[in-house]
């Protein structure tokens, strides 16, 4: 019977992990996590960010047609900007209308809209209703539309009460999106939150009679594709002097190439890397551009991240032997330094380092808190090509 316990002990003593194992174990998995958390915060920071935005349940709420659009006509299939002079600013802004009136009249919340902000033009999107038939009007008549800033909610009858921001004629039997522009009364919102009092629009024929028949989509009404919004062209002042900035940008690159995302694998140190006329006595491989995908999933992003999935950011890697040729893209002084080292003119002098020398920026369509759809372009986000320097 002793000899039963004594084995029953011992197996227990063995299958039982050590408390220094369990210890070890446990910090390296908090020491993981604090480097995850940290880095997290870091790309946070990049995209200009404190806290991820509160992420939706998939298939909560659809983008507006129109921001996949713009999406689309701006940025390629990895986000990356297909033309920088094709967007105002560097931040749009969708807000659907929080008034749900029966009247033409549309409140927007602009409270996630940053006072930092440089507003450059709003605009009122709203949906017009085909107009139900009418031997009154034929195809070719038009009526006036009339877009007022309220100024008082008790007057808006009168001209104290209301101010004209847009006024244009459109067809009578039309149907689809209508635009105006009404900058200059959300630039006096962003000043005084308070003075936001919404916006009232009227339909009147060319007589200036009150048209009831026309009619524009509303939020109680009709289908959300339709609803009012408004889209804030804004920029938030990130925005770099050159759109294809050069080495003095790679900052936030290396910043993001140097968080724990996959990377291609590396060789085996059992393998020899295949050699080329550019490989040094080495073997090792030049100065180039190698994939560095950043998946938005993986990270936990992928709820309030409309577009992209990910991109790749791409990083330089290799050396830069002596003699530098063109196809290295070295820079004079990368050129001088690689001779300095190369004759041993002065101590301490090293090879010149494989760096991005072309950055391209990169597009997010995403929620924000209030459900909003926000357009944000960063600059300096994928290395476009490496050199020496």
């Amino acid at each position: 019977m002793p000899v039963v316990i004594w084995m029953s002990l011992v197996g227990l003593t063995i299958g039982r992990p050590s408390l220094n194992y369990l210890e070890n174990r446990f910090g390296e998995e908090n020491e993981s996590e604090e480097v995850r958390s940290e880095a997290i915060k870091r790309l946070l920071e990049v995209f200009g960010m404190e806290d991820p935005p509160a992420a939706l349940a998939r298939g909560h709420k659809q983008p507006p047609q129109y921001m996949l659009d713009l999406y689309n006509t701006i940025a390629d299939v990895d986000g990356v900007t297909k033309d920088p002079t094709l967007l105002e600013g560097n931040t749009v802004r969708s807000f659907f209308d929080k008034l749900h009136s029966d009247q033409v009249e549309f409140r927007f919340n602009l409270s996630t809209v940053a006072k930092s902000e440089k507003v450059l033009t709003a605009e009122l999107h709203l949906f017009k209703l085909r107009h139900q038939a009418s031997l009154t009007f034929n195809r070719h008549h038009f009526c006036q539309v009339n877009v007022y800033q309220v100024l008082d909610s008790s007057k808006m009858n009168v001209s104290q009460g209301k101010k004209l921001l847009s006024s244009r004629l459109v067809p009578i039997h039309s149907s689809g999106w209508e635009v105006f522009t009404i900058t200059q009364a959300v630039r006096s919102w962003m000043s005084d939150e308070g003075s936001n009092l919404g916006l009232l629009v009227t339909v009147r024929t060319l007589a200036g009679m009150d048209l009831k028949t026309v009619r524009f989509a509303s939020g109680r009404d009709h289908h959300h594709s339709k609803q009012p919004m408004l889209v804030l062209f804004t920029d938030d002042g990130r925005r770099a002097t050159s759109q294809e900035s050069s080495l003095k940008g790679s900052d936030e690159s290396a910043a993001v190439s140097s968080l724990p995302f996959p990377s291609p694998p590396r060789p085996s140190a059992g393998r020899r890397i295949a050699r080329s006329t550019d490989y040094d006595d080495g073997g090792e491989m030049p100065c180039q551009r190698l994939p560095l995908y950043v998946d938005f999933e993986e990270i936990g992003w992928s709820g309030w991240i409309v577009s992209p999935r990910g991109y790749n950011a791409y990083h330089c890697k290799g050396s830069c032997p002596f003699p530098l040729g063109q196809n290295m893209r070295p820079t004079n002084h990368a050129t001088v330094q690689s001779i300095i080292n190369a004759l041993k003119l002065t101590k301490g002098i090293e090879t010149p380092c494989c760096v991005p020398d072309k950055l391209f920026s990169i597009n997010l369509l995403y929620f924000d808190d209030d459900e909003n759809v926000v357009l944000k372009q960063y600059d300096d986000m994928v290395a476009g090509s490496c050199g020496c320097h």
